[in-house]
């Protein structure tokens, strides 16, 4: 770890938690070598806006390789995915009125998982819940720590309303599963849409399922992806992949 950047975090002492791995480091390096003058004219034409559509994509194939069990394929698209932080925070460091890198992007990471973890990092909690004795409440299991998040969250500038956090661009039944959990958190009711069409109908069941504490978007891909390999199977002229949509623009992912 950058000696400027190592210390103490939020409470935790951070210097004996290790160097940043070399091939890392050697990730940033390439990332600024493509960015800077001299490297390549696509990546530096690049803007948040513009790599969007990779982000995404990269993230679905991420999604793909995990559902397929493909470890290989993992590895590979975790390290697209990670590419792209990279290259966001590569063009936000050249933001000439709000700059920042990614040692502050980690660094942001690494205080907020110490703040919401004190039981494990030793980090004084005075916010925690008390027993009779007034002695703070141990985490002693997921469930345990789920409530403390919450909990920590809320304290949070901008955390502890019903749609805090909720990210209004990500696919529908993971948002209408979201929305219905929120409700159900905070017990916030109104009407849901009366929409007669497809639309209001896979709203309200996707809500539903949220409100219960299920995930309608995995569940959902589950029966879409089982029924894919049916029709492949069914398809007499189908091969495997032979009808996949093309790579998207190389440039994504290689620079």
């Amino acid at each position: 770890m950058d000696p400027e950047h190592a210390g103490t975090v939020d409470g935790w002492d951070s210097s004996d938690s290790g160097a940043a791995t070399p091939r890392l480091l050697q990730a940033v390096a390439v990332m600024n070598r493509l960015r800077s003058p001299g490297g390549c004219p696509w990546d530096a034409e690049q803007t948040h806006v513009s790599l969007l559509r990779y982000l995404v994509e990269e993230c679905y194939e991420l999604v793909d390789a995990v559902e397929r069990g493909d470890r290989a394929a993992v590895r590979e698209e975790l390290g697209d995915v990670l590419l792209q932080v990279l290259f966001h925070a590569r063009i936000a460091e050249e933001d000439p009125d709000d700059p920042f890198d990614i040692n502050d992007v980690a660094g942001d990471l690494v205080g907020k998982l110490v703040r919401r973890h004190p039981h494990v990092f030793g980090v004084g909690d005075e916010s925690a819940p008390a027993d009779d004795a007034g002695s703070a409440q141990p985490v002693l299991s997921a469930s345990d720590q789920q409530v403390r998040w919450d909990q920590l969250k809320a304290g949070e500038r901008g955390r502890g309303r019903v749609l805090s956090g909720v990210a209004l661009g990500q696919p529908a039944a993971a948002l209408a599963g979201k929305l219905g959990a929120r409700a159900a958190k905070f017990d916030v009711e109104v009407p849901l849409p009366e929409d007669p069409g497809v639309g209001g109908e896979l709203f309200r069941i996707a809500y539903a399922a949220g409100a219960r504490g299920e995930d309608p978007e995995t569940a959902l891909r589950a029966v879409a992806r089982a029924h894919a390999a049916a029709l492949q199977a069914a398809d007499p002229a189908g091969h495997p992949g032979s009808d996949a949509a093309p790579e998207a623009d190389a440039e994504a992912t290689t620079g």
